[in-house]
């Protein structure tokens, strides 16, 4: 394990940022740390839009929805209309009507925030939603963990990261495809290379995204 040219010149960039990056982690926590069972019910919709879209995009239909009430009460058609600037919007409209089914109790409340809270470790809760719901793999998962300060153990695996990962020479090439087990041995590597490095990985997440997209995003 070696720190490359590439390094020292996003290294550049990091302290440069460093304040906006920890101020986002911080607000990320205090998402959860604040946040009621609706609010948490948000960041987890918000990730099942951000598949092959931009996540701005995705955050603007996601409080969209949230704002005229039907991310909690509307069915799958009255969300679609508001999903065009999404990809796939027929099947994410129905994954989060399911998911809102999902997150209530017996009195038609949600319980997101209470139901992640019963979770030993952010693995098992990352393994739950991999399995139980529609439209979230791994990426996904992580993403929204991050979201709601979880994010220093795990990783978000999309291409920018993948791509930049490759200019680090943490691994070889993009791969194809990612399976469950190919993402968890490139989350290790990444994670062994953050600890090398002294960088978190939700601090190096999100500045390769500011070094992609030009801003500190979610």
């Amino acid at each position: 394990m070696k720190k490359n040219d590439y390094f020292y010149e996003i290294e550049k960039v990091y302290f440069e940022k460093k304040y906006d990056i920890e101020k986002r982690l911080k607000e990320f926590k205090e998402v959860w740390e604040k946040g009621s069972n609706k609010d948490i019910h948000v960041e987890l919709s918000f990730c099942i839009l951000t598949p092959q879209s931009k996540a701005v995009n995705a955050w603007k239909a996601i409080t969209t929805l949230r704002d005229n009430g039907l991310l909690f009460n509307g069915t799958a058609e009255e969300m679609v209309e508001y999903l065009n600037i999404v990809r796939f919007k027929n099947n994410k409209a129905k994954y989060l009507v399911e998911l809102r089914e999902k997150m209530k109790n017996e009195k038609g409340e949600f319980i997101t925030k209470d139901f992640f809270s019963s979770f030993k470790d952010l693995r098992e809760a990352r393994e739950w939603i991999v399995k139980n719901i529609k439209g979230m793999a791994f990426k996904e998962a992580s993403h929204f963990l991050r979201n709601v300060g979880f994010g220093k153990e795990i990783s978000i695996l999309d291409r920018h990261i993948l791509r930049n990962l490759v200019r680090l020479e943490v691994i070889d090439e993009i791969p194809k495809t990612i399976t469950p087990k190919l993402y968890l041995e490139i989350e290790k590597k990444m994670k062994e290379y953050c600890d090398f490095v002294n960088i978190s990985m939700d601090s190096l997440d999100l500045l390769l995204w500011y070094l992609e997209a030009g801003e500190i995003f979610k």
